[in-house]
């Protein structure tokens, strides 16, 4: 008689266990176990729980290849699935065999787990594995199946219902309960004001200041009290959540007719705009990328979305500040270049017309196409193509943990006909056209931070804190990536070799960029370097990418004069009229203006679930893996407690790459 003990970890999260009665069997090289019940009072309801169990066999089963996991069809109790996270396996001779699940099982369903070590597939000689290999990727590419949702746009979960969506890619139950309460939350607040279906425009901004009922953070509360500020408005394009727009400007653009009169007085003494351009002081962000979108249609008249372009000088005393405004792409005599000495109002209406492209842009550009649904796609790609003992697999599943569930959320409640983001100045139609055209731009270097900030030219400004932490943070997981995946591909013969890996990149490709080979994205790999880099881009677009435009709209995009979706009013084409009411006039009004205000709450704040950078579920077995996992989490260590002492000394701290505060995947 021969026996294995089995260790059964049931799943840490709420209602993971289960009173069902449980089977296994193990398959070996040299046959195959009965089918042995696992007791249920050994599991029982416990969430966390180690069970342990015995297998006996007549004779030893040889090297343990595969073991099936069933849940009895039949039972008293009431249904309810089980989360089984991990087994292990020792056997007869005293081996550890380690077989990651994490998946839930129902009533009558199985899962056939494969153990050991991480393997690709040109290493599996056995037909017994050759054949679950393909089996499972078969299953998954039925499972998670590509849909084309625009024209123009990377391709998506085909699943539309989110209770259809496998059950392990869905939110926990824990942070299911939390984002229902923080819905009904925000609704019955806004209901109870009254100004959740408002049209009443803001009598003044202290009126804006008593509906901001929201927990707040210390910078949210200096936000209200800074926006006017230049210095903050152009602190934001550094270190807010829209850091990859600006750009380092040596040459004016033909249609931004800027003159040295014009912007001298905002000037150091002695210099020109000529000599400031030259010396790199000069910057620029550029909306050009929204002119001429569908908008949203209010009262019979397209609301505006301006394409501002808006010129910046950093100063000796190393302040950015804002010194010409022209809120359109064509320049004429309607549409005048606003400067620092004009009205107080005049200046403040452009900046507020820059605030409102932005803000499109960093919720539609750069948080949504370019985190939520570029990360799908890789989703997508590994869940398809890679199975779960490949060691790419293993890498990347926890990157990729609620992406599906979070987005398909998203297209069914918030961007869309009749979704949320209907109420911004984009119409659903504008909306895609708009993704369209960043998909259009998106290039690999736009996703690796050191590339984009050198493009940019943004390698040496000062106070920079986005690029500081984003290149260190960027330089850690590479380090790590390039451990594991120098440890699974010693050559690149065996990149060349792994077909599993070449239709991952390939599908990613041609479903994620449309096969456009001038975005510089590559469809193949042909060394291990080449992989290394796409992986760091992959781990980083997931986690660091995604926590930068979203964990700071807690703080800038609830006070609504900062970060408004929707402006009622024109742009002013002559100086010298406006008057405060015409501000207040043009920003949202209440029910529109606290919805953005809620949004920004709702998507920003971080869930009880939140799973920081680096920490993972064990997938891997491997000794010299779990070592790799453990440096990485030490290197990431160290960086949160070097930001935490930088930002100790700012009076506007940078928050969003603290490791701590990263999220591993898109989840929200």
């Amino acid at each position: 008689m021969a026996e294995y003990t089995l260790s059964v970890t049931t799943g840490a999260m709420l209602h993971a266990g289960t009173f069902d009665n449980l089977f296994v069997t193990l398959v070996g090289t040299e046959g195959q176990s009965g089918r042995t019940q696992l007791t249920s009072a050994g599991l029982g309801n416990d969430t966390g729980k180690v069970g342990t169990f015995a297998v006996t066999t007549a004779f030893t089963l040889g090297c343990l290849l595969l073991l099936k996991v069933e849940k009895d069809p039949f039972h008293e109790f009431k249904d309810q699935d089980w989360f089984c996270a991990t087994i292990l396996v020792r056997t007869p001779e005293k081996d550890d065999v380690f077989f990651p699940c994490y998946k839930w099982l129902s009533r009558g369903e199985l899962v056939m787990l494969r153990g050991g070590r991480a393997t690709k597939v040109f290493e599996d000689m056995h037909p017994r594995l050759k054949k679950h290999r393909k089996e499972e990727l078969v299953q998954q590419k039925l499972t998670y199946k590509w849909d084309e949702y625009a024209e123009g746009m990377p391709y998506v979960f085909s699943i539309k219902d989110v209770n259809r969506i496998p059950t392990e890619a869905r939110y926990s139950f824990s942070k299911a309960a939390e984002f229902a309460y923080r819905q009904n939350y925000a609704k019955e607040e806004l209901s109870e004001k009254g100004i959740r279906y408002s049209t009443e425009r803001w009598e003044s901004f202290e009126a804006m200041m008593k509906v901001s009922w929201f927990p707040r953070s210390p910078l949210s509360e200096m936000v209200p009290q800074l926006w006017r500020n230049d210095d903050f408005f152009a602190y934001q394009f550094l270190n807010g959540v829209n850091v990859y727009v600006i750009r380092r400007c040596s040459e004016l653009p033909s249609n931004f007719p800027v003159t040295e009169d014009m912007v001298s007085p905002f000037l150091d003494n002695g210099t020109t705009l000529t000599k400031e351009m030259e010396r790199g002081n000069i910057f620029i962000v550029d909306y050009k990328i929204m002119e001429g979108l569908p908008t949203t249609i209010m009262d019979g008249k397209r609301v505006p979305l301006t394409a501002a372009l808006c010129l910046l000088y950093m100063t000796p005393e190393k302040k950015l500040m804002p010194i010409a405004i022209q809120l359109g792409q064509t320049p004429s005599k309607d549409n005048p270049i606003f400067l620092p000495s004009d009205s107080e109002v005049d200046w403040l209406l452009a900046k507020l017309y820059v605030r409102h492209a932005d803000t499109i842009s960093s919720q539609l550009v750069s948080h949504l196409h370019n985190t939520h649904l570029i990360a799908e796609v890789f989703a997508m790609a590994t869940l398809r193509n890679l199975p779960m003992i490949h060691p790419l697999y293993k890498l990347l599943i926890p990157h990729h943990r609620s992406t599906l569930y979070a987005n398909t959320i998203a297209r069914a409640t918030l961007y869309g006909p009749g979704r949320a983001l209907d109420n911004s100045a984009l119409s659903a139609e504008g909306q895609v056209q708009l993704m369209r055209r960043a998909l259009a731009q998106l290039t690999y270097h736009s996703l690796c931070p050191h590339k984009d900030i050198a493009a940019r030219g943004l390698e040496a400004v000062p106070n920079f804190y986005y690029r500081d932490d984003a290149l260190r943070l960027w330089n850690i997981i590479h380090s790590f990536v390039k451990a594991v995946v120098s440890y699974y591909y010693p050559s690149d013969s065996e990149v060349l070799a792994d077909s599993e890996l070449q239709e991952w990149v390939a599908e990613i490709f041609n479903y994620g960029f449309l096969g456009n080979i001038s975005s510089g994205f590559p469809s193949s790999f042909q060394t291990v370097e080449e992989l290394i880099k796409y992986v760091t881009m992959v781990i980083f677009t997931a986690s660091a990418r995604h926590a930068s435009v979203n964990m700071g709209q807690m703080n800038y995009l609830v006070w609504i004069p900062n970060a408004p979706l929707l402006l009622h009013r024109p742009p002013p084409s002559v100086k010298g009229n406006a008057t405060m009411d015409d501000l207040l006039l043009t920003l949202p009004n209440k029910s529109i203006g606290t919805l953005s205000m809620s949004l920004a709450w709702f998507l920003g704040k971080k869930y009880d679930d939140f799973v920081p950078l680096g920490q993972y579920p064990q997938h891997f077995s491997e000794p010299a893996a779990l070592k790799m996992i453990e440096d990485f989490q030490a290197e990431l260590s160290t960086l949160s407690k070097a930001i935490v002492k930088r930002n100790k000394d700012l009076d506007l701290p940078y928050l969003y790459l603290n490791p701590k505060e990263v999220e591993n995947s898109v989840t929200i």
